[in-house]
């Protein structure tokens, strides 16, 4: 539903509270008093059939019309059956948002009155367009703004991390707990049941207009994948995010969601598509309140070096072995670091090494002393201070000491005071200074890691990928959908064995080789095509299922013979096959009988590779050991299409079979390699056939003559739906410049960054001042990211690309678009190499991505221009935008009107700033 209306949720200047009493338990009645407690600076009135005079000193009405203006916001806490019609007369009164903190389990209930009350809801919502959040919400909280629309029992102080949950009880124990460590929050919200306002929504509103540093995130279940991983990935662009998850395993599955074919626990594509959104995922409860703790009270970190300081070894080796075994790194001192730490007589254990281990009796001055040796060392990135308490050595004394000399400290700073009775106070201490503090130094390290995992997931995503191995061709794509056509026209639902193949020979898979026959007279006269032993394969519509072997695992090869040697022997094995199949399956027709040379020998290792579809989040590519052993070892990796190289690296490096390889192989980098160029083909098979249900190839066999796909089952379904939208293949087109040369009109890559840094060399500084509005010399990593790795569902971006003679490839000029979340309006930006212009490069560029936002139905384009670049206000004027000199910037605002806006929404939307 996008981010329509959500201001009056975070910003209302009024509210009124539905259902409101001073009775102790009326939830309506704690809102209000919550309002006030919070200082809210504007109107609250309360609505009450009963006709109170007021409720906590609020004038109280009868009915909404009674009201005597219209409320930004209205907090319904009135019975949830009554919550539908409640919804039509706020929309019909002018409301723009609404809260339902009521629920209940009979949401879903189909009564006789036209369905159950969340469609009810939803549909007098969308009667006024009213936004709704909740029911069974917990309620808003901006401290920034004091307003506190919720039933909470704390007050909530102001801070830097937004949390966005579904659950309200998770919710309300996160409250309690920053209020005991006195941590804030810049916004709080619950979602509930979600009826309208969905979590992807609010966390596109926090990225826009909310100032937070941090989001973190409660998750059960997921709506609309592409929608969530599109604000997923554009706001960790900008904050870190962290996120907890619910439904770990299936039996704490509530969604009613399916499993996903070939996978036996979803959870783990929920991993895979947090960690390529570039979101750090914490384990549970006591993870996700030490992230806050973290990520309220710490700096970002320039690295994953960690110096510990102690007052004893033991404590201190604890902390190291969570250190490593979450991948993390012991800082190394420097030459002066250490020469310090040794003349000070520092050092019980380890003299001028890291940890650094004081001692039982060491002393507050000792410890404050050695914290600034190691915190001034340019190879620590943090300092983790570990103290257990002693009489020579109290916790809140030392605490005491380290919070007065907190500015001597160069570095973040952790701290565990162990323990429970002295440790508390000191613990206290840390908390009223803004020091992050934990129990154990386990629980800091873990804490620490978030922040290392935070860069590592966003080097990833900054990182230039390789080029592509393959791109499929229009022919490759009509060859395959023909063969995907003729299936579904037969009324089959999956492919035989022989035009599986077919498909992926199309996209260059090696493919053993096979004959495929229908009788035992054909059968027998192809095995004279094979000098060495045969298997025999029967092919039938049970067999044609990709994953299907799950539901039998110990039948994994039934319908199989092996090691047949003769002709007559192939002949006599598709009879007896047939037999076994017809006495088995008597309604099933055998469709083929594939004939193959075995693959024993060459040191071969089975892999299994291929794409399966989530109910959730689409087609998810699937790697790992294959064969008999698939069940047994459990080594199925995922990753969401599309892949790059560097990302298909990423899915092999985490499977058992990448470690065999590098233990086993002649040539690990090369073999490693051909994988990856096989699930590119597979990530670009899911995006050019929508209608692949399923793939499986099993086993893939390697080994030192290469990959061979051995076996393999492909099925068919409706088209997907994508997480991620794929490259989109059908905006390429040729043109021809005026001044006779061919160029490439395509949508830009993440693979495009080297062509954007060679053709940023070759701009004058004028050019890059029109564009940046500074002088931008270099681009730097995050700058590339940001140019080539985009949404293609909420940006796009066309290249002018040229191919030499040696078959090197230039980038002429780009133009690229920036949609906001409800597609109102786009953003336009637009640049040619200097030597082109007065070519028609740029009015060509202009002209394509004004046809592709009309065709997604963008409602404006605009952009500003700096006033003195006269030939692209020229330009503008050519195509028909309106400008308008824009005094306060000194520029010139362009806009251009695409589609009429459908409702009323829209065009206030146009006509005013985002609402």
């Amino acid at each position: 539903m996008g981010t329509r209306f959500l201001r009056h949720f975070f910003e209302p200047r009024s509210l009124a509270v539905i259902g409101a009493s001073e009775k102790p338990h009326s939830m309506g009645g704690l809102v209000i008093r919550n309002l006030q407690e919070a200082g809210f600076p504007g109107p609250v009135w309360a609505v009450n059939p009963k006709g109170y005079k007021d409720v906590f000193g609020r004038p109280c009405v009868k009915h909404v019309r009674d009201l005597p203006e219209v409320p930004d916001l209205a907090v319904i806490c009135s019975p949830v059956d009554t919550v539908p019609r409640l919804i039509e007369q706020l929309g019909r009164f002018g409301v723009k948002a609404t809260m339902v903190l009521a629920g209940g389990s009979h949401l879903d209930d189909r009564g006789r009155d036209g369905g159950s009350i969340r469609e009810r809801m939803l549909r007098a919502a969308r009667r006024s367009g009213i936004r709704v959040l909740g029911p069974e919400c917990l309620g808003v909280v901006v401290p920034g703004r004091k307003l506190n629309a919720t039933y909470a029992s704390q007050p909530i102080r102001p801070g830097r991390v937004a949390y966005l949950g579904q659950s309200g009880m998770l919710g309300n124990a996160m409250i309690d707990w920053a209020a005991g460590r006195g941590i804030g929050f810049s916004h709080l919200v619950t979602l509930g049941d979600s009826v309208d306002v969905l979590l992807p929504d609010l966390i596109d509103y926090i990225n826009q207009y909310a100032p937070s540093q941090a989001i973190l995130l409660h998750l059960e279940y997921i709506r609309d994948a592409q929608h969530f991983m599109t604000a997923l990935r554009e706001a960790s662009r900008h904050r870190l995010v962290l996120a907890i998850k619910s439904g770990r395993t299936p039996q704490s599955e509530l969604s009613g969601v399916p499993p996903t074919p070939g996978i036996d626990n979803r959870d783990v594509i929920f991993d895979a598509a947090l960690a390529r959104a570039g979101v750090v995922r914490v384990d549970d409860s006591d993870e996700l309140f030490d992230a806050l703790e973290t990520l309220s009270r710490m700096k970002p970190l320039r690295g994953d070096r960690l110096a510990i300081v102690s007052n004893g070894l033991g404590p201190a080796m604890l902390a190291i072995d969570k250190l490593i075994s979450s991948g993390g790194r012991l800082a190394e001192f420097d030459g002066a670091t250490c020469q310090a730490l040794r003349e000070g007589d520092f050092d019980m254990t380890l003299p001028g090494r890291n940890p650094v281990d004081l001692g039982g009796n060491a002393s507050p001055e000792k410890m404050v002393n050695a914290l600034e040796i190691v915190a001034s060392d340019a190879n620590v990135d943090a300092v983790l201070v570990v103290h257990a308490p002693t009489r020579l050595a109290p916790s809140k004394i030392t605490a005491e000491a380290i919070v007065a000399n907190r500015k001597r400290f160069r570095r973040n700073l952790l701290t565990s005071w162990m323990g429970l009775e002295e440790a508390l106070s000191a613990r206290h201490e840390s908390n009223l200074a803004g020091i992050p503090t934990y129990v154990s130094p386990e629980k800091a390290v873990k804490a620490f890691m978030h922040m290392v995992d935070y860069q590592r997931v966003q080097a990833l995503l900054q990182e230039t990928p390789p080029s592509l191995p393959f791109t499929a061709t229009p022919e490759i794509r009509a060859r395959c959908r023909t063969l995907i056509e003729q299936a579904k026209e037969q009324g089959r639902e999956c492919l035989t064995h022989s035009e599986t193949a077919q498909v992926l020979e199309a996209y260059g898979i090696p493919v053993a080789p096979s004959r495929y026959c229908s009788t035992p007279e054909e059968g027998a006269q192809a095995a004279t095509d094979f000098n060495e032993s045969m298997a025999l394969k029967v092919v039938h519509e049970h067999n044609c299922v990709p994953y299907r072997y799950r539901r039998h695992p110990h039948k994994l090869s039934a319908g199989l013979l092996q090691d047949l040697e003769t002709h007559e022997q192939v002949a006599e094995g598709m009879r007896r096959l047939e037999a076994k199949v017809c006495e088995k399956f008597p309604d099933i027709t055998i469709r083929e009988y594939c004939l193959q040379p075995m693959q024993r020998g060459k040191h071969s290792m089975q892999l299994c590779a291929g794409v399966t579809r989530d109910a959730v989040f689409g087609p998810v590519i699937v790697f790992g050991i294959g064969g008999y052993k698939v069940n047994v070892l459990a080594d199925r990796h995922v990753a969401l299409p599309p892949l790059n190289m560097t990302l298909a690296d990423d899915l092999v490096s985490r499977t058992h079979a990448a470690k065999l390889i590098r233990e086993h192989s002649r040539d690990p980098q090369c073999d490693i390699q051909r994988l990856c160029q096989i699930l590119i083909k597979l990530s670009q098979m899911a995006s050019d056939l929508p209608e692949m249900k399923g793939l499986e190839l099993n086993p893939l066999l390697l080994n030192r003559d290469g990959l061979m796909a051995v076996d393999f089952a492909m099925d068919l379904g409706m088209p997907a739906r994508y997480a991620i939208m794929p490259y989109p293949e059908e905006l390429r087109e040729w043109v021809i410049l005026d001044n006779g040369m061919q160029v490439e009109v395509r949508p830009i890559r993440a693979e495009d960054a080297p062509l954007i840094t060679s053709f940023h060399t070759q701009l004058s500084e004028e050019s890059i001042r029109f564009r940046y509005f500074h002088h931008k010399a270099d681009l730097t990593k995050r700058d590339l990211s940001l140019l080539a790795h985009i949404n293609y569902d909420r940006q796009m971006a066309f290249i002018a690309e040229h191919h030499r003679d040696d078959d090197s490839k230039e980038m002429l000029g780009v133009v690229r678009v920036w949609n906001d979340p409800d597609n109102i309006r786009t953003e336009f930006s637009v640049i040619i190499r200097d030597d082109l212009h007065g070519q028609g490069l740029g009015s060509l560029l202009m002209n394509k991505m004004i046809r592709y936002c009309k065709s997604v139905g963008t409602l404006e384009m605009f952009g500003k221009i700096m006033v003195d670049n006269h030939p692209m206000r020229a330009l503008m004027k050519h195509l028909g935008f309106r400008m308008h000199y824009n005094m306060e910037e000194q520029v010139v605002d362009a806009s251009l009107r695409l589609n009429e806006p459908q409702s009323e929404w829209q065009r206030h939307r146009l006509e005013s700033q985002p609402d």
